[in-house]
């Protein structure tokens, strides 16, 4: 299984690098064009075995706005950018991490990976969710997609991620790892586009 997935990820990723290289170009000329910073961003995330590893991203929010918060909060977080806005909705802000698939920090599907701020915190049984490759979209990154807009109603956003959007993520981390399957990646592949464009019908 584990041989097989490898396959398919570096297969797929090769191909998604080759088509869609004319948008990411495009892409970064309108970072370029829009803000002042890098292309993109990189963090340090926490990867399979506890490791941490560098993850890739489209710079969505004007440069150290990190230092204010690792979480985004609210729809309309002053800290990112016109563009960085409509490159989140439609999660275009993730295609570097095809990068980090090709590396093997990450598989196509697979728990997100998270910061370690917030791992630390993890009781000894969610640390399981760390025995396996973080990947681009699971059940967690379908059902929280708009997770950002959900801290923005709390006046605790940071005590409502920890207590509340974690363990439910976690959770269904847990129910990927337990039914993971070439089937089950084809599955969550095909959600998340699905969800990605019906959300993007909604804010319309």
């Amino acid at each position: 299984m584990l041989c097989s997935k490898r396959i398919f990820d570096v297969f797929f990723t090769l191909i998604a690098l080759i088509v869609l290289f004319p948008l990411m170009l495009l892409i970064a000329i309108a970072i370029v064009c829009s803000s002042k910073g890098d292309v993109f961003y990189k963090q340090m995330r926490v990867g399979k075995n506890n490791k941490d590893f560098l993850l890739y991203k489209f710079r969505t929010m004007r440069s150290h706005s990190d230092t204010q918060g690792l979480l985004t909060v609210g729809e309309k977080d002053e800290r990112i950018t016109k563009i960085g806005c409509f490159l989140r909705k439609m999660k275009l802000d993730e295609l570097p991490q095809l990068l980090n698939i090709l590396k093997g920090d990450m598989s196509i599907v697979g728990p997100r990976p998270e910061v370690r701020k917030y791992v630390d915190l993890y009781t000894e049984e969610q640390m399981r969710v760390l025995e396996v490759l973080p990947g681009l979209t699971d059940y967690a990154s379908i059902d929280y997609i708009n997770e950002n807009a959900i801290l923005g109603k709390s006046n605790l956003p940071e005590q409502t991620y920890i207590h509340e959007i974690m363990p439910a993520k976690l959770q269904l981390n847990f129910k990927y790892i337990e039914n993971k399957s070439f089937f089950e990646d084809l599955k969550l592949i095909l959600l998340t586009v699905k969800r990605i464009l019906v959300s993007e019908k909604m804010a319309k």
